[in-house]
């Protein structure tokens, strides 16, 4: 078995409890306007391209077997419809101008280097954080990592949008500690303007874990002008006050670091707006929903 794995990010210490080293997965059934992954959206490996870094050495230009890579007088132009993702130009970009984002990686390999910090999971009351993109989209993968995890006696969380059957989640839920569970917007029209997807399922999956007695923290992207309404704010405070098992919530304030990653990838930003969301913006969202809501509440 293998997964398609962008990054392991040690050290993580947003992402769940103590601290964690987060496994990132390739392959997300959303498509949120804000993404700040876009690199997590395909499932395949793709390409960053950062040309300013080009200093021309040539190597790319000489080993892309379908001669994705031009030069142009004093420009490097990447033709990304002929590139099958090999990532052959990316093994010896000296500059770091082409990198490969997601390789394939075994479970064992995987948790090698999960277990190296073994020590500060023990000693933080840490962890292994599954995350993307979306787990799920790669289930038996996902799957056997939380079992290895639980093992080996090692705290998991599942990082999710809650888009998968929940047949899934009903089989790995014995493995998993607590699911970080995201909530994008709580009307689901608006939920399908800003990710692609309605949220019904979602909600569902949600209630039915609860029900099932499975630890949750409400995870909320929040976008000033796009998703910080009082109405989605209320929206939040009264969803986790109708949950049982409802451990925190956390409100995660937009940052514009997905802009960058998408012309990296060649891509158009559905969100250009280069402002990160303010203390103001912050204050008045804790203020609302710790107002109607009797779930603690943090931001990240």
């Amino acid at each position: 078995m293998q997964g398609i794995v962008f990054d392991i990010h040690k050290f993580a210490i947003h992402d769940g409890p103590g601290i964690r080293t987060t496994v990132f997965l390739k392959g997300c059934p959303l498509r949120c306007i804000w993404c700040h992954n876009p690199e997590s959206q395909e499932r395949a490996p793709e390409i960053f391209f950062i040309p300013e870094k080009c200093i021309g050495c040539g190597w790319c230009f000489s080993v892309c077997p379908n001669h994705c890579h031009v030069a142009r007088e004093t420009a490097h132009e990447f033709h990304r419809e002929n590139c099958i993702r090999c990532g052959r130009c990316t093994e010896r970009c000296y500059a770091e101008a082409l990198e490969l984002v997601g390789s394939a990686m075994t479970p064992e390999a995987v948790m090698e280097e999960v277990l190296k910090d073994r020590i500060f999971y023990e000693t933080s009351q840490g962890g292994m954080t599954i995350s993307g993109g979306e787990p799920m989209m790669q289930f038996d993968f996902t799957l056997d990592l939380a079992r290895r995890a639980k093992a080996a006696g090692i705290h998991v969380c599942l990082d999710t949008c809650g888009e998968a059957p929940y047949e899934q989640y009903e089989t790995i839920r014995p493995f998993v500690d607590l699911f970080l569970y995201d909530v994008k917007a709580t009307d689901p029209e608006i939920h399908r303007r800003l990710t692609g997807v309605s949220n019904e399922r979602i909600r569902e999956n949600l209630r039915r874990l609860d029900r099932s007695g499975a630890k949750t923290i409400l995870r909320c992207p929040l976008v000033p002008g796009v998703n910080d309404d009082d109405a989605h704010l209320l929206g939040i405070a009264a969803l986790a006050d109708s949950l049982e098992n409802v451990q925190e919530i956390t409100l995660h304030p937009y940052h514009p670091l997905g802009i960058d990653k998408c012309a990296r990838l060649g891509k158009q930003p559905r969100l250009d707006d280069k402002n990160f969301a303010t203390e103001d913006d912050v204050a008045r969202w804790l203020k609302i929903i710790q107002a109607h809501c009797s779930v603690k509440t943090v931001r990240s």
